[in-house]
């Protein structure tokens, strides 16, 4: 009896913590799931890609237990790596279109005039509880978060802690115009305080203009959720952000597929591809792209310059630290792609044809 009751508490008190602790993020209302019915990548109460996406198999289990079991001593750097200062004053009257990487799938793009953050994640750790979890490889942010001018609009790819942050969001939401999310990732927000008037969610091939800036919902190769019961629940997508002189492309999270292609068919070629580089590992490469295919994504979408995100900041998967960076260099020199290195908090000019390719990882 006492064993039973043990079980049923230990059942209450975290069904009470995921959905109470606000890190968890929301819940759609049944209004929003009418909504999300009418989009063709909701089948069975999900959000779903069109080609079966694996990720971990049962099969694998033992193998990911074993390897995790291991550990590898190179999944972080050794020592502190390279960062530049970010003067945020910097871009104040700057005409150019520049974006400049703060690690991982954080940026700040500067076009049009227009502030623009894209998955803005600056905690410590991917986690809905700081404390636990791995550890930001810098143990500051290349500026103060509270120095952030106002930024015009947040664009997220979708609602895992490494992209969306539950601290970052509550720092920033009162400098932020607009947030431009998939579908579901505003029930989180709300949540968190942000009123929903501030908050346009967009289904996959959505198109429309923000400040005079061109915006499409793109897909992705992916999944979402923040808690145990809720895998699916919201959309994630790539974005293309475009002006009449400049076309950025930012894939957010996932694996290769063909919509790479079709993206840069219709919205090709992108001046800048800010491509996922990082967390992979062949168990479950349908979700994370491998270096190599990462460069494929890139011609695929008809990128001029790009940029691999997704690394350097938190170790997720079981791979060398360093080793998306060094893959996709010498793969994008076999297949003939530009690819650009900037440290974190480096601004990157776009449209100039100079980029930053110094090897400063080794």
């Amino acid at each position: 009896m006492i064993v039973f009751i043990s079980i049923i508490t230990l059942i209450v008190v975290t069904i009470l913590f995921l959905n109470l602790y606000p890190a968890f993020g929301g819940n759609p209302s049944q209004e929003q799931l009418r909504k999300y019915r009418q989009s063709r990548n909701y089948r069975k109460n999900k959000f779903i890609y069109p080609e079966p996406s694996k990720t971990v198999q049962l099969k694998n289990m033992g193998s990911l237990l074993r390897d995790y079991a291991k550990g590898n001593p190179n999944v972080r750097p050794a020592k502190a790596i390279p960062m530049d200062k970010f003067d945020l004053n910097s871009l104040e009257g700057q005409t150019q279109p520049s974006i400049t990487w703060f690690g991982h799938s954080a940026l700040l793009l500067q076009l049009e005039g227009k502030r623009i953050l894209l998955d803005p994640m600056f905690g410590k750790s991917p986690s809905p509880v700081q404390m636990f979890g791995g550890k930001r490889y810098s143990k500051e942010l290349p500026f103060e978060i509270e120095n952030l001018p106002a930024i015009d609009a947040v664009i997220l790819s979708h609602d895992h802690y490494d992209h969306l942050d539950y601290g970052t969001i509550k720092q920033i939401k009162d400098k932020v115009t607009q947030f431009i999310v998939p579908l579901g990732v505003g029930s989180h927000l709300e949540r968190w305080g942000v009123d929903s008037k501030r908050i346009s969610e967009h289904d996959w091939w959505d198109e429309f203009e923000f400040q005079g800036i061109k915006l499409a919902c793109t897909p992705a190769r992916h999944f979402s959720g923040r808690s145990l019961f809720n895998s699916g629940s919201t959309l994630w997508c790539s974005w293309v952000i475009a002006t009449k002189e400049t076309r950025v492309y930012f894939s957010g999270d996932g694996g290769y597929g063909p919509h790479f292609g079709q993206i840069g068919e219709k919205y090709g070629p992108f001046d800048l591809t800010l491509m996922e580089c990082g967390q992979y590992d062949t168990r479950w490469s349908d979700i994370h792209m491998m270096p190599e295919e990462t460069v494929q994504a890139h011609i695929d979408v008809k990128g001029g310059i790009m940029i691999p995100i997704h690394w350097s900041a938190f170790t997720l998967s079981l791979h060398d630290w360093n080793d998306p960076i060094d893959r996709v260099t010498t793969a994008g020199q076999k297949m003939g792609a530009k690819i650009s290195t900037p440290k974190i908090g480096q601004t990157v000019l776009i449209g100039t044809g100079e980029y930053p390719r110094e090897v400063w990882w080794k």
